[in-house]
């Protein structure tokens, strides 16, 4: 698609927050929050000429590398959100964008994200072949107080369960979409912790993507201020996951 002449280099889009997103104690999930934050970014892309669509005539789409999200607040069923995102950084093959979340003109969520394009047929990282000019760059205009990281895996995690990949768990892409990986491994932190919003933060590393009928590993450790994930394929890493408690 052309780029539309709605386009903005900062884009703003305006959420209701459904029942179905919220947990029994009426907030937000944290994987829907995932979920509206993407939805947004392809938003942005799609008016920018940079869309799934738009990618798919090179045999191309942008994927999930890092993720990390800092929590002030959860919105609550029936509150109505702005999401603002805007790149800081776009070249080659790798693009950083940064995302906020806004209730009643106050922000409540801040996360930086980190996207690779990826051929969907080789299933590799390659130069993206779209024009990218005419976004402009906000480097210095951050949404988080910490950046993106490599997580450092902790020797001490235990194994807690054995998975095969089902077909419910692909994506358009054709592997595990980034949000179930979050999904399985928030089944294992005690409810306590995401009724009560003890989490302050949790980042996320995509690593190695897994694929139908693949049998993983769900891996964890835990201490007072700090939960950890991994999930492993034949003992390499494809996914970690830091919690941060408040």
């Amino acid at each position: 698609m052309p780029i539309s002449n709605q386009f903005t280099s900062v884009y703003s889009k305006n959420w209701e927050i459904n029942f179905t997103q919220c947990n029994p104690n009426g907030y937000l999930k944290y994987t829907d929050l995932c979920n509206l934050i993407q939805l947004t970014a392809a938003a942005h892309s799609e008016l920018g000429g940079i869309s799934f669509t738009d990618m798919q005539e090179f045999n191309q789409a942008w994927v999930l590398s890092r993720m990390r999200v800092e929590i002030t607040k959860l919105p609550k069923w029936k509150d109505e959100i702005t999401i603002n995102t805007w790149i800081n950084n776009l070249e080659n093959s790798r693009s950083i964008r940064a995302i906020e979340i806004v209730l009643n003109g106050r922000k409540i969520i801040g996360s930086e994200t980190f996207w690779v394009v990826f051929n969907t047929k080789i299933r590799r990282p390659e130069e993206l072949k779209l024009p990218i000019s005419h976004f402009k760059l906000f480097p210095e205009r951050k949404a988080t107080e910490i950046s993106l990281s490599k997580i450092i895996v902790a020797d001490s995690l235990e194994i807690i369960n054995e998975k095969k990949v089902l077909l419910s768990d692909l994506d358009i892409v054709n592997h595990v979409n980034n949000v179930k990986y979050l999904e399985w491994c928030l089944d294992y932190v005690k409810p306590d912790i995401i009724l009560n919003q003890k989490i302050n933060s949790f980042e996320m590393n995509f690593l190695k993507e897994l694929s139908l009928n693949d049998r993983v590993h769900i891996n964890k450790c835990e201490d007072l201020n700090k939960i950890q994930f991994n999930i492993t394929k034949e003992n390499k890493t494809s996914f970690a996951l830091e919690i941060n408690l408040k």
